[in-house]
């Protein structure tokens, strides 16, 4: 069926809605972006364009197909003129007053036949897909940021969405040269309900004076080999962005596993968003950031001597939990776990490959140190418990 499609849309075309038009383009498809005015048309164009020069300057396209690439693209700031497509990808800001009125648009615009995504990473499908007449046609396409560049793609379906449209759905990442992970909707889906808890438990950590900001950072790449560390990711993707993740989990499963810390929710109100205001966890205006000394009372409970707790330990194990508790829910497989956390998050290593390489014995007795500490205060996964019981050190055999 997907060889058959002759248009896809696109709907908002910030940095990640210009990628995913790149994306379609890049693997053949005729795309329509569309923007609510000329400027914001004019930004998405120049998204574009820019990312497809740098992709030139690396050697990735050549002159032609970045040539060919444009030409498969039309810009324009009208939904109708998507009267003709056979599958659109909205790609608007995280607001469901903003989304509704885009999907209202497209279920009266689009064939009844074709198939509505959205780019969401913490709304729910499902509400998405009940503001439409065609909720079995409506379904996540989760893309990673930057998109031309990121691998992973989560394939959210619903409830009422019909297989043949996840089937479709499928051929279509695949098609893009994406791998996709598909799940059920449920909020953050993988990559995001693991990622962001982490990073909320780094903001704790640092809230209470247990290391700097640096030890955070440098325990966490030096022990697990990630591409940066938590609070410099954080500053990256914005506080804004994950306070809305975390509240976003909160408010599905209301654990204080998901409780937004209050240190990201204060600098969060008081504008401190990261790279993109010039200072989030470190101050962009500067160019060799002060080192800092742990404060809290309890600092002097981590680091990596005799009687206290490993920083990278108190990090990644409840950090792997949540992986577990997510397996052991049936949510998502092991190897779909991993694949997300390394497609979709640069890991070099997923979670259920941690969890073997580090032992059941090792992260359970982590937590439970952590928790004799009252550093850790969720449960362990049920899963975590059954391989301790059956004497076995590892998930996989």
């Amino acid at each position: 069926m997907v060889e058959e499609f002759s248009k896809v849309g696109v709907v908002g075309l910030g940095t990640m809605g210009a990628g995913i038009v790149e994306v379609f383009a890049g693997a053949g498809f005729a795309v329509t972006g569309v923007e609510v005015n000329d400027a914001a048309l004019e930004r998405g164009r120049g998204h574009l364009e820019k990312s497809l020069a740098k992709a030139v300057a690396k050697g990735k396209l050549t002159e032609d197909e970045r040539r060919d690439i444009l030409g498969r693209v039309t810009f324009t700031t009208s939904r109708e003129d998507l009267a003709d497509a056979d599958f659109a990808v909205e790609a608007v800001p995280e607001r469901m007053d903003v989304k509704r009125s885009v999907f209202t648009d497209l279920d009266r615009i689009l064939p009844s036949g074709s198939i509505l995504a959205t780019n969401t990473s913490s709304l729910s499908v499902t509400e998405i897909a009940a503001l439409t007449n065609r909720p079995g046609k409506v379904i996540g396409l989760h893309f990673f940021n930057p998109a031309p560049v990121m691998k992973l793609v989560e394939i959210v379906g619903t409830v009422v969405t019909d297989p043949g449209v996840l089937d479709v759905a499928t051929e279509v990442v695949k098609r893009l040269g994406k791998t996709p992970v598909a799940v059920t909707d449920r909020a953050g889906f993988v990559a995001n309900a693991l990622l962001v808890p982490y990073l909320n438990d780094a903001v704790t950590v640092y809230e209470r004076g247990l290391a700097t900001r640096e030890q955070i950072d440098a325990a966490v790449t030096e022990a697990a080999g990630f591409p940066m560390g938590p609070l410099t990711l954080m500053d990256l993707v914005g506080l804004d962005v994950l306070l809305d993740v975390m509240d976003v989990l909160w408010e599905e499963f209301r654990r204080p596993r998901y409780a937004a810390a209050p240190l990201l929710r204060r600098m969060v109100a008081a504008g401190l968003l990261g790279r993109k205001s010039g200072r989030g966890f470190y101050d962009y205006s500067v160019s060799t950031p002060a080192e800092q000394e742990p404060t809290g009372p309890l600092a002097a409970l981590v680091g990596d001597g005799a009687g206290q707790v490993d920083l990278a330990g108190l990090l990644l194990a409840p950090h792997i939990n949540d992986a577990a508790h997510m397996i052991g829910d049936g949510y998502a497989t092991a190897d779909d776990v991993d694949t997300a956390m390394r497609l979709g998050c640069g890991y070099p290593r997923g979670l259920a490959e941690m969890l073997d390489e580090r032992g059941v014995k090792n992260v359970t007795g982590t937590l439970a140190d952590l928790a004799g500490l009252g550093l850790f205060t969720d449960d362990v996964a049920p899963l975590l418990t059954l391989l301790a019981a059956r004497g076995r050190d590892t998930l996989r055999d």
